[in-house]
């Protein structure tokens, strides 16, 4: 019986199967390791405060037990330790520290302890002393007060982003196109005193805007600045924070089970949503998901049709000899090339040479300053596009030939051309086929970080390439990326142990990214190959 079971076959399908089983059981255990430890991050955290006693001396130490170890000493026993995120960088130097569970005298969960967000120095953790509101301190002031005041800061904060990034860029970028067409008029010899004179009097209404919209700033930075808040720490000291700083403050030793759950959804829709602070290791990566989602679908626009007409020269056109075998070969070979490999290229050839010949010809006024001779979106997409095309060129080819030869003859026998055919029959149902092409090429696309370092990607962008401004969609401007956000905050955080968890939480989301964007295109897939079964039967 055993003779016959391995004669026929079986045991290499069972050992394929064995195989798909534990590929399947390491991707979801991968997934789900990702997933707890990301999405755990987000969940307020009790505030444990520790009397210890160290080197004959008593210590009290307050904050979130991040982790647990156990180590062996040099006589050979084990000790036990936490890593305490005790916060209050600006206080202590440090926002972690371990302590040796032996040396715990006492341990409890105080209620009154509050965790204070800021957009500087971290977390702080202490007990709320005294409130100035208006410029006034108030003594022994309330949870409540305390969250009147941070909403208060919060609503002025979002008047100053809007006004400085709304009114006022526009103005800076009106300005600065102003400067742009006077230097241009300038160079053609043009700027003519009539021509000036426009010029100035549309930068003197700019300027008397810009004014006003200054004035506005500083009465709200007046506003922001008169709301302050006093905490003691567990060390005695007294530290006294500005409103403007204040982002969050709650209680989590006193929170329900409510109120954790509504901070830990409220908590994650800030990190979807919000920007980053504290050189990426707090707030949101909003701008890194708009920056891939945007890079990508320009990649998809470029490099569909790309793929698609050299898939039907080489199928439909090309004589089939050496030299299109050659090709063959070729597009093949440029699948397994590395991904720097094309970053390189893109730096030389797309920034370089053709982003130089751009701003030689059309930008001159803006020299000695690049505008497309400098990484950027455009640039990124492109180097992308040439990266996948491989891709997309071999999955349509094989859908072309695919497609029964007798359609294409029953075609021509009725009367049509050979576009016609083509263009009525044959691609439509090789649609499939592209779309899987397309599917492979964002799969892989969205996940790159190495060739996006040197053709546009940045740590932080200061503005999102698209706006209000004309041509509203700046491909020359850089952006962030989910890839390149994981590499910096996991490898460049100068706060490794507070940035270890946002690696997990953004790497999950760039893999629900990735998965959305491949499932709006099987979807889309799918509704072709149904449409078109008919006549492939």
């Amino acid at each position: 019986m055993n003779r016959k079971f391995f004669q026929g076959g079986n045991h290499w399908v069972w050992l394929n199967a064995g195989a798909v089983s534990i590929s399947i059981i390491m991707v979801v255990g991968l997934l789900l390791l990702i997933a707890v430890r990301g999405l755990s991050h987000f969940w307020p955290a009790q505030v444990h405060q520790f009397v210890l006693t160290q080197d004959g001396e008593q210590l009290i130490v307050a904050g979130e037990i991040h982790s647990e170890e156990e180590g062996e000493q040099r006589d050979g026993s084990y000790r036990r330790q936490y890593l305490i995120k005790q916060g209050n960088r600006d206080v202590f130097g440090a926002d972690f520290r371990w302590i040796n569970r032996a040396n715990i005298q006492r341990h409890h969960l105080p209620e009154d302890m509050v965790v204070l967000e800021r957009r500087e120095w971290g977390n702080l953790y202490g007990r709320l002393a005294r409130l100035q509101i208006d410029g006034e301190w108030l003594e022994s002031p309330s949870s409540t007060q305390l969250q009147q005041v941070i909403d208060r800061a919060l609503d002025l904060h979002d008047q100053i982003k809007d006004i400085e990034s709304d009114e006022i860029g526009a103005i800076n970028y009106q300005l600065e196109q102003l400067r742009l067409d006077e230097r241009r008029l300038e160079l053609e010899g043009e700027l003519t005193a009539e021509a000036l004179a426009r010029l100035e009097a549309e930068r003197a209404g700019l300027n008397q805007e810009f004014a006003g919209y200054q004035e506005q700033l500083t009465g709200l930075y007046q506003a922001i600045n008169r709301d302050a808040a006093e905490f003691t720490l567990v060390n005695g000291a007294q530290k006294q924070v500005q409103a403007a700083t204040m982002v969050r403050a709650y209680q989590p030793n006193a929170m329900t089970w409510v109120d954790k759950i509504g901070f830990y959804f409220i908590k994650i829709g800030e990190f979807i949503f919000d920007d980053p602070r504290e050189a990426n290791t707090e707030g949101g990566v909003f701008p890194a998901i708009f920056g891939t989602v945007l890079m990508v679908i320009l990649m998809a626009i470029v490099v569909t049709p790309l793929g698609v007409i050299a898939a039907i020269y080489l199928r439909e056109y090309a004589k089939q000899g050496f030299m299109t075998r050659l090709i063959r070969i070729a597009v093949n070979n440029l699948a397994g090339v590395p991904s720097i490999v094309y970053g390189v290229f893109g730096l030389g050839f797309f920034v370089y040479f053709l982003g130089g010949s751009i701003d030689d010809l059309f930008y001159a006024e803006a020299k000695p300053a690049p505008t497309f001779g400098t990484p950027g979106l455009f640039w990124a997409s492109l180097t992308l596009a040439l990266l996948t095309l491989p891709v997309v060129i071999v999955s349509t080819e094989e859908g072309l030939s695919r497609i029964p030869k007798s359609l294409r003859e029953g075609s021509l026998a009725l009367g049509a051309t050979k576009f016609e055919t083509l263009w009525r029959t044959v691609l439509p149902m090789a649609s499939p086929a592209m779309m899987t092409g397309l599917i492979l090429a964002v799969a892989r696309a969205a996940g790159e970080v190495a060739p996006l370092m040197l053709v546009g990607v940045v740590k932080l962008a200061p503005t999102l390439p698209l706006d209000f401004n004309a041509p509203f969609l700046h491909l020359d401007r850089k952006f962030m990326h989910l890839g390149f956000h994981i590499y910096d905050v996991g490898f460049q955080s100068p706060n490794v142990e507070a940035a270890r968890p946002l690696v997990y939480a953004t790497a999950l989301l760039l893999v629900l990214i990735i998965l959305l964007l491949n499932l709006a295109a099987i979807r889309i897939r799918n509704n072709l190959r149904e449409k078109y079964k008919s006549l492939e039967q």
